[in-house]
């Protein structure tokens, strides 16, 4: 699943900069880098018994820590980007394309009931702003800006940015244009 090419994409997306192993754990420094960097190894040995289960547990350790609940089965592609830490929840069974951003305060959770039951489809340069709340079976197109504090529950199409309580859509052909920096 994750490999060492992953993380060195998600890392450039912070930096600008293709980094060595060594230059990567100083930057671990970071919690937000820091989590990233073990929700990605404890992806790549999901297959392997004992591996699987020590990264677990560390990551398991820093989710406390940090305020991050994203576990590795979530599906998160590459460049993935947070932007501060602490308290930000994602469902296991959300997918999340690649370049995209995610502040802190962010919910991205499951609809248990009704038209919506489910999780969402998020795709690819997508920037979700402080404290918005993404649930149920909702596909978010690419080229997507969520306002912070906005509550999004239906599909939304590429190429938008969506604000509010009820949230509302404007169309716009460059939504994240100086959002999404530094592109994977």
């Amino acid at each position: 699943m994750a490999d060492y090419s992953i993380i060195q994409k998600d890392f450039y997306r912070e930096s600008g900069k293709w980094l060595s192993t060594i230059q990567i754990w100083k930057k671990c420094i970071n919690p937000n880098l820091h989590f990233v960097y073990l929700f990605r190894m404890a992806q790549k040995y999901q297959k392997t018994p004992v591996l699987r289960t020590f990264w677990r547990i560390v990551l398991r350790h820093y989710q406390i820590k940090y305020g991050f609940q994203i576990y590795p089965e979530t599906q998160i592609g590459e460049g993935f980007y947070l932007g501060h830490w602490g308290s930000l929840v994602i469902n296991p069974q959300t997918i999340i394309g690649k370049n995209c951003n995610i502040a802190q305060g962010v919910t991205i959770g499951q609809q248990n009931r009704g038209k919506n039951e489910g999780s969402p489809v998020i795709g690819d340069e997508v920037w979700i702003g402080t404290n918005a709340v993404i649930v149920g079976s909702v596909t978010i197109g690419n080229n997507v800006l969520i306002v912070p504090n906005s509550y999004v529950n239906f599909d939304v199409p590429s190429n938008s940015v969506v604000i509010g309580n009820p949230a509302k859509i404007i169309p716009a052909d460059n939504a994240t244009t100086d959002y999404i920096n530094r592109k994977v």
